[in-house]
């Protein structure tokens, strides 16, 4: 066989595996976006850790329900886990039709080192960056979510309860738009600051060790919850000793005194950080079970 047939059987053979898998069937590489092009509030250098984005997964057009979810890796506020708790779940939320924007949020450890209120404004601006590009993104938006792991966890339950904070000086169109998410995922979340169940490290690493009791209390996000507080979804399990599961027992609860929207889940199984736990028999429910409560709360109808 010559070199112009090998080329003609070659093209042949890619256009037989274009009919049978096309194009929309095969995942698009996500894109990232800078959410201050020229530089976030408080910035302290240029570094990629100085920088706040978003990397963002779009699911197929056929499939997109026009929700969309501001994803917050954990780390304790002093890293980010990006796969297990980023990428990995972006791509579960394309499978049924979510936007998944992964926020690279400012933290302790990233470039000069960061603290409260800047992950606070990386999320409040990544809510409205996604609100404001609905269209771009074809989202809609009163169907734009926020989700958390373990301290990430904790950012987004500041995100559904911290919404109306003015924590930085608009700069532009987008902060015209709306930071309240219309609702939360929290995940293994560090929820309060106050309760001997705290996370100290991520206390420490957002408020700083010599925080004072008032700040400390106002990032109890357990004694933020109020009527505008959006419906919120929490995973815990029993066996969670890095964040004990009371973090997430004590905000559904005043979730519910708010009369406010709530399903929470304590699973039997399974230590801090599994991500998805596709390995942990019955936690493994979980993606499945968030899924139901999106559908049945109106978040994923076309």
């Amino acid at each position: 066989m010559n070199g112009h047939t090998r080329t003609l059987v070659g093209f042949s053979l890619l256009a037989l595996l274009l009919a049978m898998f096309p194009a929309a069937c095969i995942a698009a590489e996500p894109s990232v976006t800078v959410l201050w092009p020229a530089g976030g509030p408080g910035a302290k250098g240029a570094a990629d850790g100085d920088i706040p984005k978003l990397t963002i997964y779009l699911p197929d057009k056929d499939k997109a329900t026009g929700a969309a979810i501001v994803i917050c890796p954990g780390g304790g506020y002093g890293h980010l886990a990006m796969d297990h708790e980023g990428h990995q779940i972006a791509q579960w939320l394309n499978s049924f039709g979510v936007a998944g924007f992964i926020l690279q949020y400012r933290h302790r450890n990233s470039g000069a080192g960061y603290g409260h209120p800047a992950p606070l404004q990386d999320v409040q601006r990544a809510i409205r960056t996604v609100r404001s590009g609905a269209d771009r993104w074809s989202v809609k938006p009163d169907r734009i979510g926020v989700l958390g792991f373990s301290a990430g966890g904790h950012l987004a339950s500041t995100a559904v309860t911290h919404f109306d904070d003015k924590v930085y000086d608009p700069r532009d169109e987008i902060d015209k738009a709306g930071a309240r998410p219309d609702f939360g995922v929290l995940i293994y979340p560090v929820i309060s600051f106050v309760e001997p169940f705290t996370h100290v490290g991520s206390r420490q690493n957002l408020l700083g060790a010599d925080a004072g009791k008032e700040l400390i209390e106002k990032f109890s996000n357990e004694r933020q919850v109020t009527a505008q507080t959006p419906p919120c979804f929490l995973i815990h399990t029993w066996e969670d000793t890095g964040v004990p599961a009371e973090n997430s027992v004590y905000f559904c609860l005043a979730m519910r005194k708010a009369r406010v929207p709530v399903e929470m889940h304590l699973f039997a199984r399974g230590p801090h950080g599994f991500g998805l736990g596709q390995k942990i028999e019955g936690t493994s429910a979980w993606p499945t079970l968030c899924q139901n409560w999106m559908k049945v709360s109106g978040f994923l109808g076309k």
